[in-house]
């Protein structure tokens, strides 16, 4: 991604946020790392999303977060915050804050408590906050996760959205881990960019016409997979890069994702503050790093040198 007016392609890491021993979002820490993540194979930053434990922090949190990032000097194109809530009123004030901001885009999970809406219903909820805002620079991409929502965007509502809104809606983060579902969206709505959330289904949306990914792995892997993604672009074999980049998500998928990454940055940041999580997260117990820190060891990546 280049211009504000481009859509998120290639390798987006879904961001962990580092926080304070009081369970504060620390501005600064994440500066930094959102800084290396981008010198180190990051085409964007999905901030705020599952992994970045979005939806245990408040409005005001939220909004603090996207805001000090741009104040720190992170191009804000380059940034796609999660900008969901159940309160549509609590959407749109999180999703203008972010356009204004100057974001690249959003990504938003439906409204997940109120189990099996309807489509219709569904579409109401993103027409109002797309109404709502009424900002056009506003790039809304769909988070399909129904594992953790319960709540699918199905073929039937994109298909509602793009049309009276081809404009705004950019894409969709398909983080089921059914490569035909991802794979499906891309043949049904041509120019609509669908992004894995997991690196095992990357390289093969990417050969038939998907745009990229965002991955929590990103956190720590996010080199390998720009070497694939260069590798594809390219024409080479991907093969051996994919497959060791395919290994660590299946090490760490084993683990509650962002309790195992932020382990692994802290041991490799050699900074303890970024094993702070809130609840309902725990931090691990020393079998289970040891553990995690074992397996990831005996997959032969570096992770590049820490900021």
């Amino acid at each position: 991604m280049t211009t504000s007016t481009e859509k998120f392609t290639g390798v987006n890491a879904a961001v962990l946020t580092p926080l304070t021993a009081d369970l504060i979002p620390d501005d600064a820490m994440m500066a930094d790392f959102s800084k290396w993540l981008l010198n180190n194979g990051c085409d964007g930053l999905a901030i705020l999303g599952t992994t970045g434990e979005a939806n245990s922090f408040s409005l005001k949190e939220r909004i603090r977060i996207i805001e000090s990032l741009v104040e720190a000097g992170i191009p804000a194109r380059t940034l796609m915050p999660g900008t969901s809530s159940c309160a549509l009123t609590d959407a749109v004030e999180l999703t203008r804050a972010a356009v204004n901001a100057g974001v690249g885009g959003v990504l938003m999970l439906p409204p997940f408590y109120y189990k099996n809406p309807s489509d219709a219903g569904l579409y109401r909820f993103f027409s109002e906050v797309i109404q709502r805002v009424g900002d056009s620079r506003l790039q809304i991409y769909l988070y399909h996760f129904p594992q953790m929502s319960a709540t699918p965007i199905t073929y039937d509502l994109i298909e509602m959205l793009l049309k009276d809104y081809p404009d705004t809606i950019a894409g969709m983060k398909d983080s089921s881990g059914d490569l035909d579902n991802m794979v499906g969206a891309v043949k049904r709505f041509p120019g609509f960019h669908v992004l894995s959330g997991a690196e095992d289904c990357f390289l093969p949306l990417l050969q038939e016409g998907g745009a990229g990914c965002i991955t929590a792995c990103s956190n720590v892997s996010s080199q390998l997979a720009q070497d694939v993604y260069q590798a594809f672009k390219a024409g080479d074999d991907a093969t051996a890069a994919n497959a060791q980049l395919c290994e660590i998500r299946r090490v760490i998928q084993q683990y509650p994702l962002s309790s195992a990454l932020k382990q692994l940055i802290a041991r490799h940041t050699g900074d303890e503050a970024w094993l702070n999580i809130r609840p309902p997260f725990a931090v691990m117990d020393d079998v289970q790093r040891q553990r995690l820190f074992n397996e990831f060891d005996a997959i032969g990546y570096d992770v590049p040198v820490a900021a």
